[in-house]
């Protein structure tokens, strides 16, 4: 595939996106990438892609879009060497981003001005998965511009779920979120109870998968945790902290309690002050070890009567 109609553009080469543009290569489309870092634009080149510096340089009818924030979304359409600067009429610009709505919504607005139009696609997986194809596409937007870039969305992810009207995607990516973060915390609590009681960590990994009590997290994170090593990240806890401000702000503001979410981000905020945050979220494992330990070290040390 070398021709107009099978190119592709891939906006952010970081960890997400570098896989994603490199399981694109794989199937055949041509992939031109745009990223700040010269670093991730040479990997690119090196991989077979084609790297440009500005959006606006990007020849191809569908963009991929995977960006760490609200400023670089609103640099790569509205800025100088934006896409609403040199654009490409039915031009489907596909927003993988997890993002507030409202900036994607604004983002949206600017683009159909000039007849280029957005779909809301964020992804459900880790940049792990990534590598492998192993995501869910979160998919709202316009039905039909939807359907004619099904064949890319193939490409770099192997579920695809169209849940409606722009805006539904990233609503479903809160509520995902909201269980990965519950979910790898209930995983690292078992875990470490299960090393406290004198059970084998692998042992213990291979019953629980095998078990009622499994989980994706369990299944994805698990070993990082029964070997107490977290790098490289699949998701650091730094940049997971983004998501968790996301969620926290879409459940204020629809009054809706949230517990369990609540609870288990104070675990996030101690692996963060503990020096974890460039570490796999999997390290509030070791935080809940820290805190298990703590009562041995306590009583061992405890002075005599």
């Amino acid at each position: 595939m070398d021709n107009e109609e099978t190119a592709v553009g891939v906006i952010g080469l970081g960890i997400m996106g570098s896989a994603v543009a490199k399981n694109l290569l794989e199937q055949g489309f041509t992939v031109y990438g745009c990223d700040r870092s010269q670093r991730r634009r040479e990997e690119l080149s090196a991989a077979g892609g084609i790297a440009v510096t500005a959006p606006m340089d990007i020849p191809a009818d569908t963009i991929i879009c995977l960006l760490p924030n609200s400023s670089a979304l609103e640099d790569i359409v509205s800025g100088k060497d934006g896409l609403t600067q040199s654009p490409r009429p039915a031009q489907v610009v596909i927003e993988c981003s997890t993002l507030p709505l409202r900036e994607k919504t604004r983002a949206c607005t600017a683009l159909a001005s000039v007849d280029v139009t957005m779909l809301d696609c964020p992804l459900s997986g880790t940049g792990a998965q990534a590598v492998s194809r192993d995501l869910l596409v979160l998919a709202s937007g316009n039905h039909d511009a939807y359907e004619s870039r099904l064949s890319v969305l193939r490409g770099f992810a192997n579920r695809q779920r169209y849940l409606g009207e722009f805006g539904k995607g990233t609503s479903m990516k809160m509520i995902t979120n909201l269980l990965v973060q519950i979910h790898n915390v209930a995983a690292a609590e078992a875990l470490v109870l299960g090393r406290k009681a004198g059970l084998d960590p692998a042992m213990m990994y291979e019953v629980l998968c095998d078990s009622a009590g499994t989980s994706r997290m369990l299944e994805v994170r698990g070993p990082l945790m029964v070997d107490r090593q977290y790098d490289p990240p699949a998701m650091k806890i730094e940049v997971f902290k983004k998501d968790m401000d996301l969620i926290g702000a879409f459940a204020s503001e629809l009054a809706c309690p949230t517990p369990l979410f609540s609870a288990s981000t104070q675990l996030y905020f101690a692996a963060l002050s503990q020096g974890h945050g460039g570490q796999d979220t999997a390290a509030v494992h070791e935080v809940l070890w820290d805190l298990a330990m703590a009562r041995d070290e306590i009583v061992l040390h405890e002075p005599e009567s």
